[in-house]
């Protein structure tokens, strides 16, 4: 009998110590769930995601996000906005974009897969809190139509030196860029008077996301389908927030040992730290469901010119990183 209760305590011990020796890292999928098209944001000392939850589109009628101190472990916050705020969304909320402004928190999203004379397109939200509930700020769309033949989905919005916050957005393989009003309830012009500028680079077909690194303007998209094995990431850097912009080379793609489908990613950096990383959707190499997409994190690392280096993708995840 001693033995027995001796042999179970050694099995509780090294159980511990392979749970203890886990959370070192975050493991990738960093949460449970069928999860895409993260966006990753640092507001305080705390690191948020808000993905689009991923299933049939009928079913995407609300928003959950995520929250860390050290990117190893995340709280989930649920329905932080839901069809019964959003009162003109019928379908397919997609791909949320957060950004914080005056001590108010404000959730840009798309909503209905909206086509040539639909109601839908890119809406806004607003909070007092970053895990919400979070209103709806105009009642219908931002942008509700088709201008140069991009579709009014994936918006990000991006907070130049100074202080003017610019949206880029758009699938359909054309990315467009506008202006934000100072409350967001609306876009207004450029200099030269245009609303809209287009931005597309080569190869481009949807999730834009803009950073700015040493003084230079890094721009990224997602190629490929996002239902096949050849989404993928591919970047260019300017001189401008409005380009040209060149693109250099893929930095995130399939690995057949790890996963298909890597793609739709945003960018958050520790200034603490000094790190940067990538969190990015994948699909598990062994599911060919077409919303089994999961929410992942690897460190993104740069040479010395400044150039981003190719992602490998792990099962580890990073380690932890407060802010």
């Amino acid at each position: 009998m001693r033995k027995i209760v001796n042999l179970f305590f050694v099995a509780l011990a090294v159980m511990s110590s392979a749970a203890a020796y886990a959370q070192k890292t975050s493991g990738n999928p960093i949460f449970e769930g069928d999860y895409a098209d993260p966006e990753g944001i640092v507001f305080g000392k705390t690191y948020w995601i808000y993905p689009t939850y991923s299933a049939a589109y009928e079913d995407q009628l609300f928003f959950d996000c995520f929250s860390s101190k050290d990117l190893v472990k995340w709280t989930k916050h649920e329905r932080i906005i839901d069809n019964n705020e959003i009162k003109w969304l019928n379908k397919a909320l997609w791909a949320p974009a957060a950004i914080e402004k005056d001590g108010k928190y404000y959730l840009f999203f798309g909503a209905n897969d909206v086509h040539e004379g639909e109601i839908g397109g890119i809406g806004v939200a607003v909070a007092d809190n970053p895990a919400g509930p979070f209103k709806d700020l105009i009642g219908k769309p931002l942008i509700g139509e088709i201008v140069n033949g991009a579709q009014p989905i994936d918006q990000f919005v991006f907070k130049d030196k100074d202080g003017t916050h610019y949206m880029y957005y758009g699938g359909w393989r054309h990315c467009n860029v506008v202006k934000l009003a100072d409350d967001f309830k609306s876009i207004v012009p450029f200099e030269d008077g245009t609303l809209y500028k287009e931005v597309t680079p080569k190869n481009y077909v949807e999730g834009p996301f803009m950073f700015i690194r040493d003084g230079k303007y890094y721009f990224m998209w997602s190629e490929g389908g996002w239902t096949g094995p050849n989404y993928k990431v591919a970047y260019a850097i300017s001189d401008s927030p409005f380009g040209p912009f060149e693109r250099k080379d893929v930095i995130l793609q399939q690995d057949d040992k790890v996963a298909r489908g890597a793609g739709h990613h945003s960018i958050v950096h520790n200034p603490r730290s000094g790190k940067y990383y990538i969190i990015y959707h994948r699909r598990p190499i062994e599911s060919n469901k077409r919303d089994n997409r999961v929410t992942c994190i690897e460190e993104l690392h740069f040479d010395e010119n400044g150039d981003i280096l190719p992602v490998v993708m792990t099962f580890e995840g990073v380690k932890k990183d407060k802010l």
